[in-house]
């Protein structure tokens, strides 16, 4: 059975930084994109941020560009989310999920999100 377990959220004053992180298991994810998407209330769940099995492609949404960094580690099956800079307009319920690398990109596996708040 796949699973994406995210960890790392928490409350956090604007200007700090959180490094959130998404184990994966049941499956090998080599040939997976791993992305993160976040979701504010009242919001729909929005895109942040992709990352190929290999690192050569990577994408961010532009409100997070030069702050927010995606790393994997595959040998641990372990997608980051390094998180600078925040604002508290990054206060949202964070998700990791994970693609199969063919296009148009689906993501299909999801974790259950964790909290990330950000005090003014």
């Amino acid at each position: 059975q796949v699973q994406l377990v995210e960890s790392g959220g928490g409350l956090v004053q604007a200007g700090g930084s959180l490094r959130l992180s998404c184990a994966a298991s049941g499956r090998t994810f080599n040939s997976y994109y791993m992305g993160w998407f976040r979701q504010a209330p009242g919001k729909d769940r929005e895109f942040v941020a992709r990352r190929s099995w290999s690192g050569i492609s990577t994408s961010y949404a532009d409100f997070v560009k030069g702050r927010f960094t995606i790393s994997r580690d595959n040998a641990k099956n372990t997608v980051y989310l390094q998180m600078n800079s925040l604002k508290p307009e990054d206060t949202a319920v964070y998700y990791c999920a994970a693609a199969p690398d063919r296009w148009p990109l689906e993501f299909n596996y999801w974790g259950q999100g964790t909290q990330v708040t950000v005090s003014s």
